[in-house]
């Protein structure tokens, strides 16, 4: 059983293509913007999960359809959803949404979520 019991999720589209270091700059932006915004909306999730270590699990979908179904199913739970977009200043289109930040939120209601996502 993990001692652990709050998490983040950042959901990438694997339909894009990007190079590791582009997916790498998107997982981050995901990971400080949903973190801020947990901090902001739900402080006790946010505290809780910063003295855990933080923990973070990076997930793949296959096509932005999936990943509104994602941020959708999460706002439902309660759990903040930060969808990110590309400036377009390197590999993609202005405006082009590469993932998803989730949480951080206890670790069962994040697996009813992502449960069922592959692991980038």
């Amino acid at each position: 059983m993990s001692s652990f019991r709050f998490k983040q999720c950042i959901v990438v589209r694997e339909d894009l293509k990007m190079s590791l270091g582009k997916a790498c700059a998107q997982v981050a932006h995901a990971a400080v913007s949903a973190a801020e915004e947990t901090r902001r909306l739900k402080p006790e999730w946010f505290e809780e999960w910063l003295k855990e270590g933080q923990r973070k699990i990076v997930l793949r979908v296959k096509s932005l359809e999936e990943l509104f179904e994602i941020r959708d199913e999460a706002l439902k739970e309660g759990v903040v959803a930060c969808l990110i977009s590309d400036m377009g200043l390197t590999e993609l289109p202005p405006g082009t949404v590469t993932c998803l930040g989730l949480g951080p939120a206890p670790e069962e209601l994040m697996n009813r979520i992502t449960g069922e996502l592959p692991l980038l």
